[in-house]
């Protein structure tokens, strides 16, 4: 997926920001919390790190080349790294950020969720 696709799909969600942090990361985040991880090579995606289920994480850890455990810690919180491009369809892809998306949003607290509202 190219990065300007990605960046305008991430963006159609409600509320979702994109900050750069940690270097050449784009971190994407909902209600200040983060589902989405792009590492950059200048303009281009280097690989994806992005929030699932615990029942998703396993099967895509296990079950998809192409896909490890995050690195840094958050595979402890059920984050996969994309590492190959080629390993998810752009459609496929797309459904795995928008759960992840899903995931932090719905784990906000009350006080926070209302806020998007």
């Amino acid at each position: 997926m190219r990065l300007d696709r990605l960046r305008a799909f991430v963006l159609s969600l409600p509320h979702a920001t994109i900050v750069k942090q940690w270097g050449e990361n784009l971190v994407c985040k909902i209600g200040g919390k983060m589902f989405l991880i792009i590492s950059l090579d200048g303009e281009t995606i280097e690989g994806c790190a992005f929030k699932c289920t615990p029942a998703n994480y396993a099967r895509l850890t296990t079950e998809v080349d192409g896909i490890v455990p995050a690195t840094h810690n958050l595979y402890k919180s059920h984050w996969v790294q994309l590492e190959d491009p080629d390993a998810l369809t752009e459609a496929r892809f797309k459904e795995h950020v928008h759960a992840a998306y899903d995931l932090i949003r719905t784990k906000l607290p009350k006080k926070a969720q209302a806020g998007l509202l």
